[in-house]
């Protein structure tokens, strides 16, 4: 691949023999971390969630590791570096949506469950229906998510490695879901969790080398960064980028259904709830936030410097030109400050960023079914003998593993050349409708009952994935899913405007015209679990 650049000048060729070679170092390194981790892993408790033995700083590292994602890195700094100022509006978004998460309901979560979200929704009401309900959500979610990032592993693999070609891509999707399938199966949450940390200690430590790199060549001048980015830029005017309105200026309403589904949905992601788990008290929570609060936060900035960077010293234009599109202005910025070598890491970190994700995801997936669905939806809690079934659990649950890996592998080789920005939407859209109004409720409302819960996830699922199948982004437009036919009738990209307030209104209309009264007793204990921790090492039986 050899482009000019804005500045100036040819890049330099990427080696894609390198790139491969960074890679699979990185894959045989954590692999070893991974087998090691795993000769501990014992019980469910082990399996699920690391045994609790991770401190607050590791935890937070690990975070930070499952949050930022292929779309933080590259999608972000490609979008500032194309759009400026309402790129970086998704850096806020997301650092926004973190602490919404981390100080609502993340450690009231972690003190009150055991290993999944369904533990916290099930633990006042009724244990078969919540669970199932909840255990449907969280795969929705997860699915969705794990289809947009084995999508995106084959969308990189064109800039990265030099494969353009179909069978190439699906190529790369399957190893990548094989070594998912590996080490959730080897390791399970303590192998993931040290994948996780390697993975944001590589990520930040690498956008941070880049950042300073991108100042110095600007004599440590932002202004200077500033207004290179403009005698770059392609926008009429040139200095659009550094204000509001260059891609949402014609319909701000799609921005806000994108921020409201970001920032809520967020603090319902599954897998990032899962994270708390790992820790063994609430003041180990609790530093896990303080950690993950900094590292996303510092990360945040740095993609200012480095997408106002690309754009300065690649340009826009180079950058959407590119096979990756505006995913390319990370790499493309690395192949012109450092050339091969630092593509070589910037790519292996792209590849690692996808697989760490994925695991998350792939653990919390499995955890779910096995956990809720098998165990204490089938088995209800108990073996044929009458005894807690923790070994058989964990068992389904590797079972389970390997079924999402080969769905997944499957869904990604679909999804090539498909609008993953649908599939994310999807995710996200989700977690907001169905899982946040449900955890909400159950933590801050006494009068919350099972049919409100039933009501709320299956009346939040059901309205995203219908009005984004009606939405422009499935079905109208030459970008859409389905670009041949229109049936796009909800005309906003993201449903979270309608969907989210659906939710929470149905969660409550279940609540007030139920008659059945919950159990009292159960309110206040978890009331008191959540605030204090107390018990929280407990099963959750009732």
């Amino acid at each position: 691949m050899m482009v000019s650049s804005a500045a100036g000048g040819t890049l330099m060729e990427s080696n894609p023999v390198l790139n491969i070679s960074v890679f699979l170092a990185f894959v045989a390194v954590t692999l070893f971390i991974v087998i090691r981790a795993s000769r501990n892993n014992k019980t469910a408790a082990d399996y699920y969630a690391a045994g609790r033995s991770f401190t607050g700083p590791q935890n937070g590292f690990a975070i930070a590791g499952d949050y930022l994602s292929a779309a933080s890195f590259l999608g972000i700094c490609g979008a500032i570096a194309v759009n400026g100022y309402d790129g970086f509006l998704y850096s806020i978004g997301f650092l926004v949506a973190w602490l919404v998460a981390l100080l609502l309901v993340a450690e009231l979560m972690r003190n009150t469950g055991k290993f999944t979200m369904a533990d916290v929704l099930s633990f006042r009401l009724k244990q078969r229906p919540v669970r199932m309900a909840a255990a449907i959500t969280t795969l929705a979610v997860c699915f969705f998510y794990l289809l947009a990032q084995m999508a995106g592993a084959g969308g990189l693999v064109s800039l990265l490695l030099g494969i353009d070609d179909k069978l190439g891509q699906s190529l790369v999707i399957a190893i990548v879901g094989v070594l998912m399938i590996l080490y959730v199966l080897i390791g399970g949450m303590k192998g993931t969790t040290w994948v996780q940390i390697v993975k944001a200690f590589l990520l930040i430590g690498g956008a941070a080398a880049m950042t300073i790199w991108v100042l110095a060549l600007n004599g440590f001048n932002l202004n200077t960064l500033l207004e290179s980015a403009v005698a770059a830029s392609v926008s009429d005017p040139k200095d659009a980028i550094l204000g509001p309105g260059l891609k949402y200026g014609a319909n701000p309403w799609d921005f806000i259904s994108l921020g409201l589904a970001l920032v809520l949905g967020t603090a319902g992601l599954p897998h990032v709830l899962m994270r708390f788990y790992t820790v063994p008290t609430a003041k180990e929570a609790r530093r896990s936030v303080v950690w993950a609060i900094w590292l996303i936060g510092i990360f945040y900035l740095f993609t200012l410097v480095l997408g106002y960077g690309a754009g300065a010293l690649v340009g826009p234009d180079v950058i959407a030109a590119a096979p990756g599109g505006v995913n390319s202005a990370a790499p493309l910025l690395a192949l012109y400050l450092g050339g091969p070598v630092l593509m070589g890491f910037i790519s292996a970190v792209a590849f690692a960023t996808i697989l760490a994700v994925v695991a998350g995801l792939t653990i919390t997936a499995a955890a779910s079914f096995a956990h809720d669905i098998y165990a204490n939806v089938v088995k209800k809690g108990k073996n044929g003998d009458g005894v807690s079934d923790s070994d058989g659990e964990v068992k389904v649950a590797r079972r389970t593993v390997i079924v999402i890996g080969v769905l997944a592998i499957l869904g990604g080789i679909g999804a090539q050349g498909q609008n993953i920005a649908f599939l994310v939407a999807l995710a996200f859209a989700i977690a907001a409708s169905a899982n946040l109004p449900t955890i909400v409720f159950s933590l801050f409302w006494r009068r919350f009952t099972t049919r409100g819960a039933v009501w709320s996830m299956y009346g939040g699922l059901t309205a995203a994935v219908v009005l984004i199948i009606l939405s422009p982004v499935f079905s109208g437009s030459p970008t859409s899913t389905l670009p041949n036919v229109d049936f796009a009738i909800w005309p906003l990209e993201n449903p979270g405007i309608l969907s989210i307030p659906l939710g929470f209104f149905l969660g409550w209309l279940g609540s007030v015209t139920d008659r059945t009264v919950e159990s009292r007793t159960l309110a206040a204990e978890m009331e008191v679990r959540s605030l204090t921790g107390f018990g929280a090492e407990k099963a959750v039986e009732h």
